[in-house]
């Protein structure tokens, strides 16, 4: 089954990581025109001058998704320099990790704010050019951990759960109106995230993946990619887990 996007202009938050940088390169691949936002210029110029060597001609936009005013401009960025935007992955996301006891409330707004907030607050500004074309697609990138909770993640897990709550809502909503609204949760990944977990935690957590194995970002691309593209029209308000084994329920 050939995925092809005909040139439909794709946001993706988050988009300078590894996950991210996956993603928009997939979503390239398959035809779409991709914009991505920062908050670091120098990394962002790294990464596009990367990017760029490698043949993908990204627009990056400094934004800040947890910010309603931010994210107006950035939509009003993406609209003058790429067009409407009719696919969305939110995938902006950070983990400050503590048990509950000693968690500051610092910690708990900041995941909340980013992870979660995020997602309204992109959400809102975009939608309304999908309503007015009739088709959109719109991915949330949640986590194992908001299925099943994680120790020392009360702020993260809270996150990734309510971002499925919010798709499920959301589908409910545009359902009717030619948009799609699903979430991904993937496992652990061979990313820059797990890689800072120490190396004693990192190889128990890979002996209990019945796969035996982290996953690959790419894996996780091609599953969004799929999930924005006009073929997957059927599914809405889905959490798609995509974690070797590891949660399943």
């Amino acid at each position: 089954m050939e995925i092809g996007h005909d040139g439909k202009v794709a946001l993706v938050t988050g988009g300078t990581g590894a996950l991210g940088t996956a993603l928009c390169r997939q979503l390239a691949d398959s035809g779409a025109r991709v914009a991505t936002c920062f908050r670091n210029q120098s990394k962002a110029d790294a990464w596009l001058q990367e990017n760029g060597g490698k043949g993908y001609d990204f627009a990056a936009i400094p934004a800040d998704v947890s910010d309603f005013d931010s994210c107006r401009r950035l939509a009003e960025a993406v609209r003058q320099r790429l067009g409407p935007a009719q696919l969305l992955v939110n995938n902006a996301g950070i983990a400050m990790d503590a048990s509950l006891r000693k968690m500051s409330e610092d910690q708990w707004r900041r995941v909340l704010s980013i992870n979660l907030d995020s997602v309204f607050a992109v959400s809102r500004q975009f939608l309304p050019d999908m309503l007015e074309s009739g088709f959109g697609r719109i991915v949330n990138i949640s986590s194992i951990n908001g299925q099943r909770g994680q120790r020392g993640q009360c702020n993260y897990s809270a996150a990734k759960a309510g971002m499925h709550g919010f798709t499920m809502a959301l589908a409910r909503e545009v359902a009717g109106k030619g948009i799609t609204v699903n979430t991904v949760s993937p496992g652990y990944l061979d990313s820059e995230m797990v890689m800072q977990v120490p190396e004693k935690f990192r190889e128990q957590i890979r002996r209990e993946i019945p796969v035996g194995r982290f996953g690959a970002v790419e894996e996780i691309a091609c599953l969004v990619d799929f999930l924005v593209s006009d073929k997957s029209g059927f599914i809405t308000g889905a959490n798609l887990a995509a974690n070797g084994g590891h949660h399943i329920g």
